[in-house]
């Protein structure tokens, strides 16, 4: 299953201050395949936005913020960018209230500004719909849903599958975005306990995802890889890729059977909180991409 092979590759500006560029691409599709080349996203984790707990009242600082780690992803040699509201904890469990996605939204049109890299969103927690929109309103090719189908214990209760409205929604209005869904997402388990293979096949021939996400248990946890490999067996068409726990270390295990990778926490600079190094992910992306062989 093909997404493209197109990719961005206009350069970041040095500073957080923006240039309006018209020469900016403002959609470019995910360059994601099946057995292609592997994919490394970068995740902006944004800082708490205004009307989260942790916001300090000083949105500019979470705009910087943001831009930085988009550069640094950019300059290691990442393929895209997921920005995703990390910061706002503890997290609604469907839809976010207004403030979250004007914050996102404002933040999401500042960094397309800045580059022409495939660009996607994911509203934790589950928030799919505003996810949505805001590739819509910023020139975005992808989100990530953690629960698409099915029903999940999570730390925010339970929560339902949003298959139905997010499929509609894109049909009316967003036609291109892939929907990268979660298969037992972190941070969660099944509420009725299904083999892992019946799941994975309903996301795709039921709740058409566009791609599946394996995770470890928490953030920054590995994934399994015979959950992987099993994943794999079933849907042999459809990209996989690695949602935590990847490393410059691990990462090369997990090139036969995935697609690509998520990663945010493994290439701070110091701690989850810290800004991305760009150094670290230059490492982590040529790892990555020297190591492709297709499954």
């Amino acid at each position: 299953m093909s997404l493209s092979e197109t990719k961005g590759s206009e350069s970041l500006v040095p500073s957080p201050t923006l240039r309006k560029d018209s020469s900016v691409t403002r959609f470019v599709e995910l360059p994601l395949t099946a057995g292609g080349p592997k994919l490394l996203i970068g995740l902006v984790h944004l800082r708490p936005l205004p009307g989260a707990p942790r916001h300090d009242g000083h949105f500019d600082g979470v705009i910087e913020a943001a831009l930085a780690d988009a550069r640094a992803w950019q300059e290691g040699g990442a393929d895209a960018l997921c920005i995703e509201n990390y910061g706002d904890v503890p997290f609604w469990r469907n839809a976010v209230p207004p403030e979250t996605v004007a914050g996102m939204a404002a933040i999401g049109s500042e960094i397309r500004r800045m580059t022409s890299m495939p660009l996607g969103f994911n509203v934790l927690r589950n928030d799919p719909r505003a996810a949505l929109a805001l590739c819509v309103a910023c020139g975005g090719s992808f989100l990530r849903v953690n629960v698409l189908a099915n029903a999940a214990v999570t730390d925010q209760g339970v929560m339902e599958g949003e298959a139905a409205s997010l499929l509609r929604d894109r049909s009316r209005f967003a036609a291109g975005v892939r929907i990268l869904a979660d298969l037992r997402v972190k941070h969660s388990l099944p509420l009725a306990p299904r083999p892992l293979e019946e799941e994975a096949l309903d996301l795709v021939e039921r709740a058409l995802a566009d791609g599946i996400i394996l995770t470890g248990p928490r953030t920054g946890t590995e994934a399994s890889p015979e959950e992987i490999d099993r994943v794999r067996r079933v849907l042999p068409q459809t990209p996989i890729l690695v949602g935590s726990g990847i490393t410059e270390k691990n990462c090369f295990g997990y090139l036969a059977a995935s697609d690509g990778v998520l990663v945010g926490s493994s290439v701070k600079a110091c701690g989850i909180e810290s800004p991305v190094d760009p150094q670290k992910v230059e490492r982590l992306a040529r790892i990555l991409h020297a190591g492709f062989h297709p499954h």
